[in-house]
């Protein structure tokens, strides 16, 4: 145990440590939720973890996601293990750079019994919830939490036993509603306390209905974050 573990340890406790260590976590997207999310965790005392993205750093994605600037070209992947590794050296990572799609996303978390949805594009945020609920996943999505003044709107909706959403459901990211750092922080921080919470069995309570993010057919509809 290192001087980072042995600290946690003592603010958390062994036993809750040890329980939170052993569990491996998914996360969809390395951009400002994921990212962001990823360090939330870590911090929190999580070291076994399995990233996956396909792109690289650009100096736009500094404003609010957990990179820097000499960083710039490299595979988000590669670059947001080299940070989480500053923060814990011991972390265990799986950085795969590739592309979610609907052939493969069950096989890449099939070994993640938590995932985190951290992806920009609804398409591909509705593809990874519905096939890890298919799993019988614990899921953690967003949806709606560009813009500013807003982020007391970002709450947690409990939308099944084993799947959460965070977000305003409505702040669809555009030209005049743009991801930045406060809200796309507050959207990542509380996807990790629930993670947190699921792994200590401490439940959050919510009173969203289903039905506010289904549209008429039933399928669910979820904002782009642009993050």
């Amino acid at each position: 145990m290192n001087a980072f573990e042995t600290t946690l340890a003592a603010t958390l406790g062994p036993e809750n440590l040890a329980r939170i260590q052993q569990v491996k976590v998914g996360i969809a997207g390395a951009g400002g939720l994921g990212s962001n999310c990823a360090a939330f965790l870590v911090r929190t005392g999580f070291k076994r973890l399995k990233i996956v993205d396909f792109d690289r750093v650009e100096a736009g994605n500094l404003n609010r996601q957990f990179f820097f600037a000499g960083q710039v070209g490299l595979l988000k992947v590669e670059a947001l293990a080299e940070n989480l590794r500053r923060i814990n050296p011991d972390l265990f990572i799986e950085s795969l750079a590739l592309r979610i799609e609907k052939d493969n996303v069950a096989g890449l978390f099939d070994d993640c019994p938590v995932v985190v949805e951290a992806l920009d594009r609804p398409e591909y945020k509705k593809l990874v919830v519905e096939t890890c609920l298919g799993l019988d996943k614990l899921v953690v999505a967003a949806s709606g939490l560009a813009g500013w003044g807003r982020s007391d709107g970002i709450v947690i909706h409990r939308v099944k036993e084993n799947f959460f959403l965070v977000g305003d459901l409505v702040s669809e990211a555009g030209p005049d509603c743009p991801p930045l750092a406060p809200g796309v922080a507050v959207a990542a921080a509380k996807q990790a306390d629930l993670v947190l919470s699921h792994v200590l069995g401490k439940g959050l309570q919510s009173q969203t209905p289903l039905g506010a993010i289904r549209d008429s057919q039933g399928e669910f509809r979820l904002k782009s974050s642009g993050q």
